[in-house]
Parts: structure tokens; sequence; C-alpha cells
């Protein structure tokens, strides 16, 4: 097994958060009547799911817009609704626009129809992108930011993409043509990978390779002592490849996704989690970004159970095998420094 480079104390809880925010998913799934947790940073502050497929976004896109009950799996219709979801990533934006236009298709859908429905939300004060990350806008001639992201869809389209994914010879090869494209950098490019990697349209082992974030890069430098010559994505892949014998050797229960193991997008995702999560529980840890404080604070929205997650067929997870037992015990022993 490689050697990774010396550690601080955030490497050990990198760990010890994959755990216990699993942990924390399988009791919010088991029961809708919190607390889901004895640690006073996860309780105060918003981190998402280890696994990225287990978030929020990434459900509604997987049941909601990729696999639609006996809806047609078409190419160009799976990459249409997929690129639109994401390019605005927020599902209040995909259900507003779907009630004012109905299902959205290449073949049925205006985009012109989008873009005044767009315009309307601006006008009336509605956001339209999640703040989740960045969004760029592609230079294309128009004046909205969200005409130059529907005109790059467009011509995405019209360039045969839809095709060119199903016939793609592995996930590098997805994000290399999707690079191409004005207004997707190299972390967008990736992230869109991974998306339409989990609807029909393909099907490659997401350990293919992997593309690190600013926040993850910012988690990289808080777990590590600098000077280090490895890559952040030699690193992630590292991190993949020790997972089990690190929660062994910390006696951490972690049984996985329905028995699925960490991804690098997964790894990925803890990187960029852990850089919020030291700014309480480790604030001497000043990281790459400097950044102090965590913007998101947690906040129960009354007692409502989760729905029961869909993730791709392809995957073949048992989601009706029962919770893990470890994950419904709450307890102090990953209480950490008061935020």
């Amino acid at each position: 097994m490689s050697a990774l480079p010396a550690t601080t104390v955030v490497y050990d809880s990198y760990w010890e958060f994959a755990a216990e925010r699993l942990a924390m998913y399988y009791r919010r799934l088991s029961s809708h009547q919190g607390p889901w947790t004895s640690n006073p940073v996860l309780r105060a502050y918003r981190f998402t799911n280890v696994f990225r497929a287990s978030d929020r976004v990434s459900q509604y896109l997987i049941g909601e817009v990729q696999y639609e009950s006996s809806r047609s799996q078409e190419h160009a219709e799976v990459y249409f609704r997929t690129l639109l979801f994401k390019i605005f990533n927020r599902i209040e934006t995909w259900e507003y626009l779907e009630r004012m236009l109905g299902r959205l298709s290449w073949k049925e859908t205006s985009l012109q129809d989008v873009d005044d429905v767009l315009n309307e939300m601006l006008r009336d004060g509605r956001r339209v992108y999640s703040a989740a990350y960045i969004m760029p806008s592609p230079q294309l001639g128009k004046s909205r930011k969200h005409s130059n992201h529907l005109a790059l869809l467009v011509k995405m389209m019209v360039d045969g993409m839809p095709s060119k994914m199903a016939s793609a010879l592995s996930l590098r090869s997805v994000y290399e043509q999707l690079l191409q494209y004005p207004g997707i950098g190299p972390f967008l490019a990736f992230q869109y990978a991974i998306d339409l990697n989990y609807s029909s349209l393909m099907d490659f082992d997401e350990s293919d390779f992997v593309v690190a974030g600013p926040g993850a890069i910012d988690g990289i430098s808080k777990c590590f002592v600098g000077g280090y010559s490895l890559s952040p994505g030699q690193i992630i892949n590292l991190m993949v490849e020790r997972q089990h014998e690190e929660f062994s050797r910390r006696r951490l229960e972690f049984g996985g996704l329905f028995g699925r193991s960490l991804k690098p997008i997964d790894c990925q995702n803890i990187f960029c989690e852990i850089s919020k999560y030291a700014r309480a529980a480790h604030p001497e840890m000043a990281g790459a970004a400097g950044r102090t404080r965590i913007k998101q604070k947690y906040q129960e929205r009354g007692a409502k159970k989760m729905p029961s997650p869909m993730f791709p067929p392809k995957w073949k997870l048992n989601t009706q095998s029962v919770i893990p037992s470890y994950s419904k015990r709450i307890t102090s022993d990953f209480a950490l420094t008061e935020p």
C-alpha cells in the first residue's frame, strides 16, 4: 500500500467525520426525530452527506430527472434533462420550470420559454442558481448569464454530445469532452461527468479518475504536513485505497452506502467538508484558503421523515436492507470542541 505524507490531527478527524456523518444519514432514514448526533460541530452546521449520490440534490437528480418511472431513456433526453438541471443545480428552479412549462424535454420544450420563465423569476427576486459552487457564464453573445447557459446547452445538443457521451470509452473521456466547452472548467466538467454517469447514458467505474475542487484542496492542506510531492488526485486515490484499514485502525464502524465503499468522488467530497469542519473543530489549522467561518448553519425543519433513497439501478444497492445497528447509537465518543 502506498505511503501518504505526514498527517495532522485533521487527518484523524477526516475518518471520524466520515463515520459519524454516515451514521447520521442512517439515523435520519430510520427516525424522523432528532437529534442524530451528539457532536457539537455537526449539530451546529450543515455538512453534505459522505456519499455524494445520497445528498438531497443528487437524490432529486437521480429520482426525478434521470430515472422517471416509465419515461423514455433516449440518450438525447437523458443528457438534456441532466445538464439543464445541473446548470442551475437548484431543485426549486427545476420544479418551477416544470410547473410553468410542463415536463422539460429536448423534443418538446422551447428554450426561449425556459429563458422567459427564468427572466420572470429574476424579476420577482427569486434565486435561479444554487450557491453550491460557482457557475461561470459562457460568453456566447447573450446579455444574461442564464441565457448564455441555455445557448451552451443548445450548442452541446447540436454538437451531438448525447451520442458522444453514450459512445465514450471512459469517464475521463466524458470529462475531456465536456471540458472543451466555454464556461466549463476542470472541476465543473468532472462534476458533470459524475452526474451523467449516474444516468442510463453510461456506466463507468467512479474510480476511473478524480479532479479535486478548491474546497478539497484546502481540506488536503489541513490533513497533511506541507512539502509533499503527491498531487491532490493521488492523495484522494490513496484515501480510497486505505479506507478499510483507516476505519479499522480507529475502531470506527463504517459499512458504506448500503455496502458500497467510498469512491474517489466521495473522498474528494469529504476533503471539502473536512475543510469546513476543521474551521470549528481545529481552528488552529489555517489551511491553504485561510478561511475561518462556516457560512451555513444547520436548522432542523421539524419532524420530517426522509424519503426512501434511490440510487442508479445499475449499482444494485439494496436500500431495503436493515439500517446498520451501529448507526442507531448516539454517544458522546465523537464530541469535539464546541464551535
